[in-house]
């Protein structure tokens, strides 16, 4: 299992460096064009690939955190096994859920 988890987290950091880079490059774009909140959300606002982009973005962040969080739970306390991970599998559910809700918020708006 923790092979799994070492493989599902560099992936997912992976996915992430390039996803972050995305991000913050869109956002110095729309700062220095001068668009606003309703410009940005004009232009999210049924945008699949937006909706896509951030999608994947939400799912890796919901993956790589727990595991990181997992590792550090362990590392430094004597908090281990099932209810840990039965905990962090929660917390990744729930980052999920806003995600998305988040995401298709801003898609739909």
């Amino acid at each position: 299992m923790n092979a799994r988890f070492f493989a599902a987290q560099r992936i997912t950091a992976f996915v992430l460096a390039l996803a972050v880079v995305v991000h913050l490059t869109t956002i110095i774009y729309a700062v220095r064009g001068g668009l606003t909140a309703a410009d940005i959300l004009a232009r999210t606002h049924g945008n699949v690939g937006f909706a896509l982009f951030y999608g994947v973005f939400v799912v890796a962040v919901a993956i790589h955190a727990p595991i990181g969080l997992r590792n550090v739970v362990r590392e430094w306390s004597t908090w281990h096994g099932r209810t840990l991970d039965t905990t962090l599998a929660f917390f990744a559910l729930l980052l999920l859920i806003l995600g998305l809700r988040a995401v298709l918020a801003v898609f739909g708006s």
